[in-house]
């Protein structure tokens, strides 16, 4: 451990950082209501008066701190071997996973969803308000009378998590981080497997999805399901570039088993398949024949969409609810920011018809995010099409449609944003694309305040968070951007 300080000093920046931000959520995160645990450690204090006010100074010096690390990293990421960055990726998660939830009360409602569960009730079609006590009470009360969205293995999994944990909130959570965690370490095996397939750096891949302290913070601080599910999509596609196809099928069928979303990826299979059928048969030197016949493609569509079914089938009679789930998707709409295309030009058309007339946002919501839905299925259906070239132009496609999904659905979180990380390590990004993920990365990390409030609709915050946001990404490329160094050198010197 000492050695790795020595010979790392941004990896111990990025970790003191973590400690900071893990102490700083006990009193600046939305903590469990009606729960005597913070008053039993003595931590009571730091949620009010100065110990809140010394709380947040801890979150964001530390944020600060591993965003200065992240970037420090990423301009030179050959000088960090992938053992030690996967080193630093174990440090800055270990204190994250006894913090506050944070950003998000995301873990609430997984818990208030799975109780109901366990107490007989149907979480699809009935709200964790069924069930009222401190789950309940911490919860975003907006999610308390709906119906939950995820699929079927999830719901086991939490349904067991309960089963153990009852009504104690911060035991749950505590478990909950555990049982994501293969999703952290299917992530590590992964990626770097993906980017070395196509000849990227798997350091940088790394660094992309899991030392960015957005990504990081909110996967394991939030914590949320998609660490799971990126684990399993991430570990899928690895094994089906590999050519182990139904093995890697079978991880994706774990993947929509937690989150539907992941089953974008699933088309795409189909023409690396293909690919990889079509230059074994052209390497046989006594091959006769078509390289792929009808006969291959239809087996090749067929294996592909059987076997994900087929796991996420096995899930729902375990579960024995049905596809009920698809009710829950709907409160997706409840959510508002900017972040996606139909909603931020919703906002755009409210704000310019307002001297003539009063538009009602969510009037207008309907339509831009009917237009956007359309405009998504299309997209999504050209895409695979235009991909079906060769493995290469199937992951492209496949980074691509992750990204069109996250700015056409209904409504975007910046966890989501793990969907295309995982996906687009494949390919060496230009520095010019990595510092707008930094830029972006930095700018989420500020506007989603630590207590699940959002400060975009404030100018002047918006305006600063853009300021850092630029800085962090113009210090991708530049050591001082603002030069400080040549500031400090006349004030010592004259």
């Amino acid at each position: 451990m000492t050695d790795w300080m020595r010979r790392y000093p941004d990896a111990l920046m990025g970790f003191l950082g973590a400690l900071l931000v893990t102490a700083g959520s006990y009193g600046l995160s939305d903590v469990p209501r009606n729960d005597s645990t913070l008053a039993d450690l003595g931590l009571e204090p730091m949620t009010y008066g100065h110990g809140k006010t010394l709380s947040g100074f801890a979150f964001w010096t530390g944020a600060a701190l591993m965003v200065l690390a992240w970037v420090r990293i990423g301009r030179e990421p050959q000088r960090m071997s992938l053992r030690a960055t996967m080193g630093t990726i174990g440090a800055w998660t270990v204190p994250l996973m006894v913090a506050v939830p944070t950003f998000s009360r995301d873990v609430y409602a997984y818990l208030g969803q799975a109780t109901v569960l366990m107490e007989g009730f149907d979480p699809y079609t009935d709200g964790p308000a069924h069930h009222p006590g401190p789950i309940v009470d911490s919860m975003a009360q907006i999610w308390a009378p709906t119906t939950s969205p995820y699929s079927p293995g999830f719901m086991l999994l939490l349904r067991g998590i309960v089963g153990i944990t009852g009504d104690n909130v911060f035991a749950g959570i505590f478990l909950i981080r555990v049982a994501l965690l293969p999703g952290l370490l299917l992530t590590m095996w992964a990626v770097p497997r993906i980017a070395a397939h196509f000849g990227a750096s798997r350091r940088l891949g790394l660094w992309l999805v899991l030392v960015n302290p957005m990504l990081l913070i909110h996967l394991v601080g939030g914590p949320h399901l998609e660490l799971l599910m990126m684990g399993f999509l991430a570990a899928g596609v690895a094994l089906v570039l590999q050519g182990r196809h139904l093995p890697g099928l079978l991880t994706l069928g774990l993947a929509i088993s937690v989150k539907i979303t992941a089953g974008i990826a699933i088309p795409f299979v189909v023409w690396i398949w293909l690919d990889h059928l079509r230059k074994r048969r052209l390497a046989d030197p006594d091959r006769t024949g078509p390289a792929i016949t009808w006969r291959d493609r239809a087996g090749v569509f067929a294996a592909t969409a059987a076997v994900p079914a087929a796991v996420f089938g096995a899930f729902t009679l375990i579960l024995g609810l049905g596809v009920g789930w698809l009710n829950g998707l709907s409160y997706a709409s409840r959510i508002i920011n900017p972040f996606t295309i139909p909603i931020f030009i919703g906002h755009i058309v409210t704000y310019v018809a307002a001297p003539w007339t009063i538009w009602n946002l969510q009037e207008v919501l309907v339509v831009t995010r009917a237009i956007g839905s359309v405009a998504l299925a299309i997209i999504l259906v050209w895409l695979w099409w235009r991909s079906r070239h060769d493995e290469r132009s199937a992951m492209a496609g496949m980074a691509w449609a992750m990204l069109a999904l996250l700015l056409l659905e209904p409504s975007t979180l910046p966890w989501y944003y793990t969907w295309v990380a995982c996906v687009v390590v494949a390919f060496t990004l230009p520095m010019w694309v990595r510092q707008i993920v930094v830029g972006v990365s930095t700018f989420y990390l500020i506007v989603f305040q630590p207590d699940d409030s959002i400060l975009f609709y404030k100018p002047l915050e918006t305006l600063m968070a853009l300021a850092f946001a630029t800085l962090a990404a113009v210090s991708l490329r530049r050591r001082d951007p603002l030069r400080l160094r040549r500031f400090g050198s006349l004030l010592i010197h004259g």
